[in-house]
């Protein structure tokens, strides 16, 4: 009996999800269309949102934005935020090399040593602390100067004699002061031959810090190389900014001296204002507020100390406030008079928000067409790594390109609008569906209560 139920349930369950299944979004459900060009090849195609077409969005978040084809079908998308990156860039660079002698009877003890070295710590000759006699030294490892390279070490590269072979296994340390010395674990390479082949290892990994000399002792006395090359590869990381997209320059109120408001499109997460300097030789301490509504408080946003001035005869300027990206409409500027204000009226202002990429999956025929405005609508978006299956951020640039054709071809959809009464009728299709959907809920109900007021079988 419980089998049963459950199937039923199942098959019910079912009938539910294919019918809101067939319920798609239409083109008319959404305000505004614009057409899109395609270049490049597909089937997937990135599109740069352009800020005019953003304001266009019922909602913050984008959820209410579509691509359409021809046909009218809604095509799988994603929709991501760009974030700031960073850049990586490795460089190789040859280092000198100063043998370590130890005694023959020293064993595998770490050699000592006396250096000199110039005003900026570049070793210039390393000796053994006692005199050695000739013919009882024995190499026992090698000291590299890296005191030229100011960037974390990656990678080392190393050369060596070619008499000889087989693998070469040494402790790598570390060392800024040539007194105290850090572990940096082991290292091997290795030239190998045999028949008419050889393989060779010349790389061993680094831990990513800067060090000024590094240390190199073979684990078994009398095994070192003589080196005939040594190599360090280094990187240095660089952030690169956020990528932001500007608006056209708002007017504003000015409610009182040194007090200025602006009221935004629609509710955005704003990360940056430009506020606009008409005179020269202005100087202007001030504090930026924003709130979502008018019944809501001011929060403080962001503060610093906007100018223009006349210096050698060139204009410098600093009219940039940095926000911290939380969902704004009003903005209030509050400056101190003292530095001479910034007039009686004013001044335009320019928001910043975060740069926004739609892909989309180009199935049917086109052209296509990218909609938003509905309210209703709930998000449909997909997780980039789900509509392409071998994402990377390298392959993300590689797809094709797709543009809107100007944020003034924007149209108002005369067909039927989540919050327009529609002139040409009830669509009847679409009453249709919701009233299957509803006699399966009703029968589903009607079946579950029936099995309830069913007496337990006794066994």
């Amino acid at each position: 009996m419980s089998q049963k139920l459950n199937l039923r349930w199942w098959g019910a369950a079912g009938l539910c999800v294919a019918l809101s299944a067939v319920a798609q979004d239409k083109p008319g459900d959404f305000k505004s269309q614009v057409p899109l060009t395609l270049s490049g090849e597909g089937p997937w195609y990135r599109l740069e949102l352009p800020l005019a077409v953003q304001l266009q969005a019922s909602q913050t978040d984008l959820r209410d934005i579509r691509v359409f084809n021809a046909a009218g079908e809604p095509q799988a998308y994603a929709v991501a935020r760009q974030q700031a990156q960073t850049r990586e860039q490795r460089s190789l660079a040859d280092v000198k090399w100063f043998p370590l002698y130890n005694s023959a009877q020293a064993g595998d003890s770490i050699p000592s040593v006396r250096v000199q070295s110039n005003a900026n710590g570049t070793l210039v000759e390393v000796q053994p602390a006692t005199e050695l006699e000739a013919g009882e030294e024995v190499l026992r490892g090698w000291l590299l100067d890296a005191s030229a390279i100011k960037a974390p070490l990656q990678q080392l590269v190393l050369d060596w004699t070619s008499e000889r072979d087989g693998f070469q296994r040494f402790s790598i340390e570390a060392s800024d002061d040539l007194q105290h010395w850090q572990s940096w674990g082991e290292g091997q390479v290795a030239r190998l031959s045999f028949a008419d082949e050889r393989v060779e290892q010349h790389e061993v990994a680094l831990p990513g810090q800067s060090a000024r000399y590094l240390r190199l002792l073979w684990n078994t006395p009398q095994a070192a190389p003589v080196l005939t090359s040594a190599q360090l590869q280094s990187s240095t990381t660089s952030s690169l900014p956020s990528p932001l997209v500007w608006s056209q320059p708002l007017g504003g109120t000015a409610a009182k001296a040194g007090e200025y408001s602006w009221q935004l499109p629609k509710g955005l997460n704003v990360e940056r204002v430009r506020v606009e300097l008409k005179q020269a030789n202005s100087l202007a301490p001030a504090t930026l507020y924003g709130r979502r509504e008018s019944s809501l408080p001011w929060q403080p946003l962001s503060n610093g100390l906007l100018y223009r001035l006349t210096q050698n005869g060139q204009d410098v300027q600093q009219n940039e406030l940095q926000l911290p990206g939380q969902t704004v409409q009003q903005l209030k500027l509050t400056v101190d008079e003292r530095g001479g204000g910034l007039g009686a009226e004013a001044p335009t202002l320019q928001f910043a928000v975060r740069g926004t990429q739609l892909v989309f999956l180009a199935r049917g025929a086109g052209p296509y067409t990218l909609a938003l405005g509905n309210p209703t609508a709930t998000a449909a978006n997909l997780p980039l790594a789900t509509l392409i299956p071998d994402y990377s951020p390298q392959r993300l640039k590689e797809l094709g390109q797709a543009k809107v054709e100007g944020a003034s071809q924007l149209t108002t959809s005369t067909a039927a609008s989540p919050d327009v009464a529609v002139a040409s009728g009830p669509d009847w299709k679409k009453i249709g569906l919701w009233a299957v959907l509803l006699l399966g809920v009703l029968a589903l109900a009607g079946m579950a209560f029936s099995l309830l007021r069913k007496p337990a079988v006794k066994s």
